[in-house]
């Protein structure tokens, strides 16, 4: 069976909050944030602005960022939708900066064939995965297998050797961890796919051919910056509800399999689109 046949499953795994801990212990300078699980983001606004939930896009030599106002769309969506308190402005960051970790949710955004960073940088973004982050791939290519696929899957094999990424299943908690999912779209459905890799029982790296910030993105006027094909207006409102799930699972982990959070789930089912 091909690799990316197979099949991430889910199921449980360590908390984001030791992780994120332990990872502030090892790396030098002692600069990782404090956990951004559910409980810390409600406490965001005591704390301050630098402890919101905030979004960082990787900047790579040579990727520009083609969707550059869908991050704020989405931490804008988070506010309205959950109970999570987010930064509106997402941070570019560099895997070489010293803040690096102060970032549980990375996005690699890209509509292009790109170079594999140094492998001092590598090594960061391993430790950043292995130690609770969060890694959402998004291509922007229009279609799938393109030379941004190529680059993604050879920087994953540096990342994360013998982990390449697998189908992620149906049953997996991703797919209900705010709202109940079908399928992964985004500005188009490039690829019925969507792939993961897996760190101690949890998904660690989200990776989509969908071009799922090309439905988000939406300029200073208020007007989408993109049509979304082939199911139009569904499709997009689709689309954030998949980006929705993806923040609330990298926040939560799995813990809406628990049967205490059955009806809370339904409920999510009958929100007005």
């Amino acid at each position: 069976m091909a690799a990316r046949d197979r099949v991430v499953t889910g199921g449980g795994g360590p908390s984001r909050r030791r992780f994120l801990h332990e990872a502030g212990r090892l790396v030098a300078g002692g600069a990782v944030a404090s956990s951004l699980t559910l409980a810390g983001a409600r406490r965001a606004l005591a704390i301050g602005e630098r402890s919101l939930f905030r979004f960082a896009r990787l900047a790579l030599p040579g990727l520009p960022d083609p969707r550059p106002t869908a991050l704020r769309r989405l931490a804008w969506e988070v506010v309205r939708r959950t109970s999570v308190s987010t930064a509106s402005d997402p941070a570019d960051i560099r895997l070489s900066d010293a803040n690096l970790f102060r970032y549980p949710f990375l996005v690699l955004s890209g509509d292009r064939r790109f170079p594999l960073p140094p492998e001092n940088d590598i090594a960061r973004l391993r430790r950043h995965i292995t130690y609770g982050g969060f890694l959402l791939i998004d291509s922007c290519e229009g279609r799938a297998g393109g030379g941004f696929d190529e680059s993604v899957r050879r920087l994953l094999a540096q990342t994360l050797p013998g982990e390449l990424p697998m189908r992620v299943s149906e049953t997996h908690v991703l797919w209900k961890s705010f709202y109940v999912l079908r399928g992964a779209p985004g500005r188009i459905i490039a690829s019925p796919l969507l792939e993961g890799v897996e760190r101690d029982r949890r998904l660690a790296v989200v990776y989509t051919q969908n071009d799922l910030s090309g439905a988000l993105a939406r300029d200073g006027f208020g007007r989408w910056e993109h049509e979304v094909v082939p199911g139009g207006e569904d499709q997009r409102e689709e689309a954030f509800r998949l980006a929705i799930n993806l923040v609330m699972y990298a926040l939560c982990l799995d813990y809406k399999t628990e049967q205490a959070h059955i009806d809370y789930i339904l409920r999510t089912r009958r929100l007005p689109r």
